[in-house]
């Protein structure tokens, strides 16, 4: 049964474009390798942290959202953990698509907008 799933993961401040681009290739990789399907990557910056991970003050965020068995989560966090350029990471397995959250997001404050303008 395919479910879907978020993961935010924070990479090292001090990585150069090229690096972060590597690292964002190699797990999006490391999932379609796993059969993991609609991998879609959003590269939020790079943003203050609210305390410092590792000695670092500032970490390049990083969104990942797919849909699949799961059975790669637990090699992915591995890896991220084993690897150098990540200093922290975060999976969550969404109960419906991530627009399906999104659109119903934006719906309900527009819902809430009108009723405000209608008072």
């Amino acid at each position: 049964m395919s479910k879907y799933y978020e993961m935010m993961y924070i990479l090292r401040p001090d990585l150069s474009d090229e690096q972060v681009t590597e690292a964002i290739n190699k797990y999006q990789q490391f999932l379609s390798d796993h059969g993991e399907t609609n991998i879609t990557i959003q590269n939020r910056g790079k943003k203050r942290l609210a305390y410092p991970i590792k000695k670092y003050l500032d970490g390049i965020y990083i969104q990942m959202n797919w849909q699949g068995t799961g059975q790669a989560n637990a090699s992915l966090e591995r890896a991220m953990r084993l690897g150098e350029e990540v200093i922290r990471y975060l999976t969550l397995k969404l109960d419906k698509p991530p627009v399906a959250v999104a659109e119903e997001a934006s719906e309900s404050v527009a819902t809430e907008t009108e009723e405000i303008v209608e008072a």
